[in-house]
Formats: C-alpha cells, structure tokens, sequence
C-alpha cells in the first residue's frame, strides 16, 4: 500500500487536545476502510440521533 502525506489544521483549545484528537484519528485511519470511515463521517455530520446513540453506547 502507498503512503500519502498530508498538513492537516486541527481546532483544540490546547496542544495536548490536539495531539489527543491526532492519535485517535490515525487509528480509525488504520483500522477502517475508506468507505466505512465515509459513513461514519456523513452519520457524524448529518445524524444526531445516530451519533448520539453511539456516543451514549460508547460512554461519552
């Protein structure tokens, strides 16, 4: 698999949140596809109830 890089801007109130939020997002890279990770990003982005349901199941 190629290896793409990227400068991306995060929105954190401190360094720390932003090199939290960093992390997590390399893992769901690593870990989901490109059309799971396209899901999850149009159910974040335009569903409420969805992503309060799995936010609630998730303990957050």
């Amino acid at each position: 698999m190629t290896t793409f890089n990227y400068e991306i801007n995060i929105e954190a109130t401190t360094e720390a949140e932003a090199e939290s939020k960093m992390r997590a997002i390399i893992i769901l890279v690593k870990k989901l596809k490109a059309n799971e990770l396209s899901r999850l990003a149009h159910i974040v982005q335009n569903d409420p109830i969805k992503t309060a349901m799995a936010k609630k199941a998730l303990g957050v």
